[in-house]
């Protein structure tokens, strides 16, 4: 989107990068909060919060269950927080989800197990993981674009990265805490152990409060409400004009939904079904997540730096090949083999999802752009993402074998990268130049009327072409 304010180059770099760290620490914190679940899903709800004499893969399948009910609740908070940021803003969303998520967070803490209440601690625990996904259902969106719109021309991808560094820093976070507290005896970590991550939440929530009330609004925002060109109703306009758009987003994602594989099922599968312990299958998704946090941000650079088309084949289609082999070097049982299979499974989907929050930020109109965002995000998490685990233990526990698993994995890539190349017809090939939209955008501000639909929305082909003058 063109920048339309006074600020210098300097001023403009220096609250970019301040809204980029505020975004990653922000988005941290959520991801932290969302990740500990679905580590506990794997390891010890099924225990905890489900009758003793259940069938231990039956528990696990509930468990996982519950993880999905997350999933579900992510496009409702999409919908209302996407609804108030392309309202009020971005930043007052950001507050409020964080305050969401804290909250449900600790209180999943506190909650009492089957043995104390019976059927009502699943109830309560579907409960707040509802919630959850609300808040995170909102957070995502926000993030994304109070880095990206608070950058410098032809950088909305780069500074994009920045919120999406939160999710393996949080999953890093996460996974780190319960690797350390794999050191206890099973009974207490059943009993009391893995409480503690969630009450942990309680003391970030705090830190990501101070940094994201001292947050400005992103430049784009201030113009629209500057000029009053915020919609009444963005879920009805982007529905109307932009679902084509909605839906190409949608399959764009479901790529970096891998990681559910790769983490919360296969912890569960290579602790209870292969034998690995608790603390050394951890260690092995702790070498992954530092993978993926070095690597993620070279897919916002490579997109920015060469046609976007060529660079979303370079990310991917590795991933077609590659995350069906991360199974089958986990089922050798060799500690080394299975840490390089999914070191190289996590390159690939995580280089592209440092790309893709940036991707998916062009293809909408300011005024209606939180909302289009989120609910291309979370449809696609409602479908896939929260179902991955759930398909996968479905998959195990019918045929007894890890083969369909793999193969439904290296599909996903499949998906994704039809569906990208797709949009990118639409949007635009290049990241320094205006996309269909941001070009939109440029001619209503210039003719201060009405901002026209997006051509590619119209079923015609966009390249983007050249900056205005």
């Amino acid at each position: 989107m063109p920048r339309t304010t006074s600020l210098s180059d300097a001023e403009q770099h220096r609250k970019a990068r301040k809204a980029g760290i505020a975004s990653f620490i922000g988005t941290t914190i959520e991801w932290y909060d969302f990740y500990i679940y679905g580590l506990a899903a794997a390891l010890v709800f099924g225990k905890v919060f489900f009758p003793a004499d259940m069938d231990p893969g039956l528990a696990t399948l509930l468990s996982f269950v519950t993880l999905w009910s997350g999933f579900v609740a992510r496009p409702l908070g999409g919908i209302i927080f996407g609804h108030l940021g392309d309202r009020i803003g971005r930043k007052t969303t950001l507050v409020i989800t964080l305050i969401m998520m804290g909250i449900a967070t600790t209180c999943i803490g506190l909650l009492p197990v089957y043995a104390q209440i019976g059927v009502w601690a699943p109830i309560a625990l579907v409960l707040l993981r509802v919630i959850q996904g609300i808040a995170v259902g909102g957070e995502w969106g926000g993030a994304i674009l109070i880095a990206s719109e608070s950058a410098p021309r032809g950088k909305g991808i780069l500074y994009a990265a920045f919120a999406q560094q939160g999710s393996p820093t949080g999953n890093l976070l996460a996974t780190l805490v319960f690797f350390a507290l794999s050191a206890l005896p099973t009974p207490e970590f059943i009993l009391w152990g893995w409480r503690i991550p969630f009450l942990i939440s309680a003391v970030l929530v705090i830190v990501g409060m101070v940094i994201r009330l001292k947050l400005e609004e992103s430049e784009d925002m201030k113009r629209l409400l500057q000029q009053n060109k915020t919609v009444k109703l963005p879920l009805a306009e982007v529905l109307r004009k932009h679902w084509l758009i909605v839906l190409l987003g949608a399959g764009v994602l479901p790529v970096i939904h891998v990681t559910y594989f790769k983490s919360t099922f296969a912890l569960s599968w290579a602790t209870k079904a292969l034998g690995y312990s608790q603390g050394t299958f951890l260690s092995i998704i702790v070498i992954a997540l530092v993978v993926q946090f070095i690597t993620q941000p070279l897919g916002a650079l490579l997109t920015s730096r060469i046609d976007m088309r060529k660079a979303v084949c370079l990310m991917v289609l590795p991933e077609f090949i590659l995350m069906p082999a991360m199974f089958f070097a986990v089922e050798t049982k060799v500690y080394w083999i299975a840490a390089v299979g999914m070191c190289l499974a996590t390159v690939p989907h995580a280089m592209f999802y440092g790309a893709v929050g940036g991707i998916l930020a062009r293809a909408f109109p300011a005024r209606v752009r939180y909302t289009g965002l989120s609910l291309a995000y979370q449809l696609c998490s409602l479908l896939v993402g929260g179902g991955t685990p759930v398909l996968a233990q479905w998959i195990l526990n019918s045929s007894g074998s890890i083969v369909g698993v793999a193969i439904a994995s290296g599909l996903y890539a499949v998906v994704s990268l039809a569906c990208t190349l797709a949009l990118l017809r639409i949007t635009g090939f290049n990241a320094s130049e205006l996309s269909s939209a941001e070009h939109a955008d440029a001619r209503d501000l210039a003719a201060g009327a009405e901002p026209e639909p997006v051509a590619g929305e119209r079923g015609r082909r966009v390249h983007a072409g050249p900056h205005p003058a």
